[in-house]
């Protein structure tokens, strides 16, 4: 059997949040456990769904329901449950590559707020509005990748304080609080941690949702670890 990443204190935070509770319409999966757990070892090892060890489960099933999960929004939904104890005051936002970028939001304890997907030639400031949108917090801190004005402009109007290192060729060069900028290291760790999982590290599914589904239940791992 294989070596099981899921704790029963991890189990306990998610399992009432999974479909197939009893009550709910249709037979009630008793087998939710053994499913994340299938899962997760995807994503750990980066195999192939038809490599799935079996007895973590038939591999088609298993891809099958991971499919509809994603397609019905469980996945973030159990994400968003799990991660309701933020500490926001701070927000650190960065990118990694991999075929596509992944972009990410973390609080001031490095836990996971937010993710997208977007293509690999997608400038990282492209996304940082829609990183950072509805999440009250009292600095914003990212790279020179950051350093626009449109969005240094909506930071401030937010009441946070944008804490963004100016590009060499700015004719006026901004100020910035580089004691805060130096916890930036808290996201380029968490995105450490998340690609310990090769599935993650290497995009392997050929979905976008299939992929953010991965990062999204790889992301609740991380909050309830």
């Amino acid at each position: 059997m294989p070596r099981k990443l899921l704790r029963n204190d991890q189990w306990e935070r998610i399992k009432d949040l999974l479909p197939g509770r009893s009550g709910d319409p249709g037979t009630t999966a008793k087998d939710n456990r053994l499913f994340i757990e299938a899962v997760l070892w995807i994503g750990r090892t980066g195999s192939p769904w038809r490599d799935l060890h079996p007895e973590l489960g038939n591999w088609h099933n298993t891809y099958t329901r991971f499919s509809r999960w994603g397609k019905n929004s469980v996945w973030q939904r159990v994400i968003e449950a799990v991660s309701d104890d933020r500490d926001l005051e701070m927000l650190f936002i960065d990118s990694t590559a991999v075929r596509a970028h992944q972009h990410a939001a973390v609080d001031a304890l490095g836990n996971p707020l937010r993710l997208l997907l977007s293509g690999g030639q997608v400038a990282d400031v492209t996304q940082a509005q829609d990183l950072i949108e509805g999440l009250a917090t009292q600095a914003v801190v990212g790279d020179k990748g950051y350093d626009a004005d449109a969005l240094v402009q909506c930071i401030e109007q937010s009441g946070a304080q944008a804490v963004i290192p100016p590009r060499n060729n700015r004719i006026v060069q901004r100020t910035y609080d580089h004691p805060i900028y130096k916890d930036r290291n808290l996201v380029e760790r968490f995105f450490n941690r998340i690609e310990q999982f090769r599935r993650i590290a290497t995009r392997y599914d050929k979905l976008a949702r299939n992929d953010l589904s991965t990062l999204n239940l790889v992301c609740a791992y991380s909050w309830t670890n």
